[in-house]
């Protein structure tokens, strides 16, 4: 099996959660040796080593600590920013670059071209800087993202032999018998040094004095003309060249609070990473692979995440109003009180995430699978939920008023407690819905599907029920005046205790409904089905009844007006339980 054959293969079993455990090892010093541990490598059956196996702990923090200490001191022949003498042209150093700075280049490379810093390290040295008070932050700060510029810009690696600092590094390596490579000698200086701006900004960002100051840009500053800034994604796919993963094992910890505004980062393998906290808003991440990845208080707003793979992300918190999340994998992510206002989810695969206090107002959720999510008193006021699939979903006090939820599947969901006033709810499958206590005042339920249904004390005045099959629904308690409910199929429902009055009944089929305790008063029932109706205890005052049908329907006890009109009401001679007083109006033996 050829190396390329094997990757894919690995990939592919990765990204479905299996081991290749009949893989062999590789025997490349990238693969086997020099990456740091971590998840993702473990995955992939690495063993790599840290900076701890390299060099002794104490050492390495004394060696970076006086290093940082004398690269941002005042007076040391830097003093003059890098960005004044001429980048590299064709691959070569300036020529005219000034010894100093070539000889801090060197020492970048000798001291962080053999390994990746890891975060107990990094927070150590910053400790420790910070502690003998001779940590000069904006030079240091300076000096080190002009290096990571030129980094960037491969002019270390690409220049002539005798200027060539990663070659000068990697053959001091061999001469010590430790076995390396050119590109790794390149990665691990340029990613460390990264690590160390990821870190400076942060620093920086937590204090007043220097947050104008510093700010740092990994894939370069966004401008008006280009948008979108591709720098990063470039290190990532060079980081990647040698193992899948790289950059994401060596800097995804550093990544948290980070500057990554406008950055072009499409189909960019992130799995894992930190980003909680960093601003990532107007960045592209379409087609993106961040599985796993932490975006917990992030700014994301205006991001474009179209078609990328987000299953298992923790997006609480974070601020995704108009973000573009159309077709993106996002089962199992957590957006518990996330802002999602006015965001893109259409055609998205929500399945089992976690929406709860999510702000969705506004959002267009279109044919998306939500699926067994948990929306539990999320905002999805005027959302555009069309086509949706929310079987099974955990919606309990979610305010859903105004949205759009024609065609959608709500079968078996809970919407107890939920605000739904106005709500288009036509043709919608509402199969076995937890609907219990929810507010529908006007909302729209014509032809929806409500077989098994549970509406049980639920605000219905002003609701729409054309064409609306409610039979043996579970209607007790609710509220009901002023909805026109006529044509409706309600056999066998149950509405004891609802309040019906002035509900246009027109033509309503209530055969076998428990109507006990109902308030029917000022409800329109002419033509209606009553028959073997429970209208025990029914407040039928002032209800209009011409040409409704009473056969076999329990009468006991219910209360009428004085001016009722019964003339053309049908079945009354085969009610049962008919009061003596009204027998006596209308005559009956």
């Amino acid at each position: 099996m050829s190396y390329l054959s094997q990757m894919w293969k690995r990939l592919n079993n990765y990204a479905r959660g299996i081991k290749l455990t009949d893989m062999p090892q590789l025997k490349s010093v990238e693969a086997a040796k020099l990456f740091p541990s971590t998840k993702i490598s473990q995955d992939l059956d690495k063993k790599p080593r840290s900076v701890q196996d390299n060099l002794q702990h104490s050492l390495l923090l004394q060696k970076l600590q006086k290093s940082l200490e004398e690269w941002g001191r005042s007076g040391n022949g830097l003093s003059l920013l890098t960005s004044e003498i001429p980048s590299a042209k064709y691959g070569l150093i300036a020529p005219h670059l000034p010894p100093k700075h070539r000889q801090f280049y060197a020492e970048i490379y000798d001291l962080l071209g053999h390994a990746a810093l890891t975060p107990d390290i990094v927070e150590q040295v910053i400790k420790l800087l910070i502690a003998r008070k001779k940590f000069h932050p904006l030079l240091l700060f300076q000096r080190l993202e002009e290096f990571y510029r030129r980094w960037c810009q491969g002019e270390f690696l690409d220049a002539a032999p005798d200027d060539n600092l990663p070659q000068k590094k990697m053959l001091t390596l061999l001469a010590q018998n430790i076995n390396i490579g050119l590109r790794q000698v390149d990665i691990y200086t340029g990613l460390n040094v990264l690590i160390l701006l990821l870190e400076l900004h942060r620093y920086a960002q937590e204090r007043a004095e220097l947050q104008q100051l510093i700010t740092f840009y990994p894939s370069s500053q966004p401008d008006t003309e280009s948008f979108f800034t591709s720098e990063l994604l470039r290190i990532i796919n060079y980081s990647d060249a040698i193992e899948i993963g790289n950059f994401t094992s060596i800097v995804g910890e550093f990544l948290k609070g980070g500057n990554f505004r406008g950055a072009y980062l499409g189909n960019a393998n992130l799995t894992g990473a930190n980003f909680s906290g960093a601003n990532l808003s107007g960045a592209y991440l379409g087609d993106a692979n961040l599985t796993g990845v932490n975006f917990s208080n992030a700014d994301l707003s205006g991001a474009n995440f179209g078609d990328a793979n987000l299953s298992g992300a923790n997006l609480q918190n974070a601020n995704l109003s108009r973000t573009d999340l159309s077709s993106a994998n996002l089962t199992g992510a957590n957006f518990s009180h996330a802002d999602l206002s006015r965001a893109n989810l259409s055609h998205a695969d929500i399945s089992s995430a976690n929406l709860k206090n999510a702000n969705l107002s506004h959002a267009d959720l279109s044919s998306t699978n939500l699926k067994d999510a948990n929306l539990n008193n999320a905002d999805l006021s005027h959302a555009i939920l069309f086509s949706a699939n929310l079987s099974e979903a955990k919606l309990s006090s979610v305010n859903l008023s105004h949205a759009d939820l024609c065609r959608a599947d709500l079968s078996g969901a809970n919407l107890s407690h939920g605000i739904l006033n106005g709500t288009n709810l036509s043709d919608t499958i509402l199969f076995s819905t937890n609907l219990s206590d929810a507010i529908l005042v006007a909302a729209d339920l014509s032809y929806a599907k409500l077989n098994g249904a549970k509406l049980n004390y639920a605000k219905l005045n002003g609701a729409m029920f054309l064409g609306a099959d409610l039979s043996g629904v579970d209607l007790s308690g609710v509220i009901l005046n002023d909805a026109d409910l006529s044509g409706v199929l309600l056999s066998d429902a149950d509405l004891s205790g609802a309040d019906l009055s002035y509900t246009m009944l027109f033509g309503t089929d209530l055969s076998y409904a428990n109507l006990n305790q109902a308030n029917l008063s000022g409800s329109n029932l002419s033509g209606a089905l009553l028959n073997g109706a429970d209208l025990s205890h029914t407040n039928l005052s002032c209800a209009i009844l011409s040409n409704a049908d009473v056969t076999e329907a329990n009468l006991k006890e219910m209360t009428w007006g004085e001016k009722q009109q019964w003339e053309t009401v049908r079945g009354l001679e085969k009610a049962v339980n008919v009061p003596e007083l009204l027998k006596q109006e209308l005559g009956l033996s």
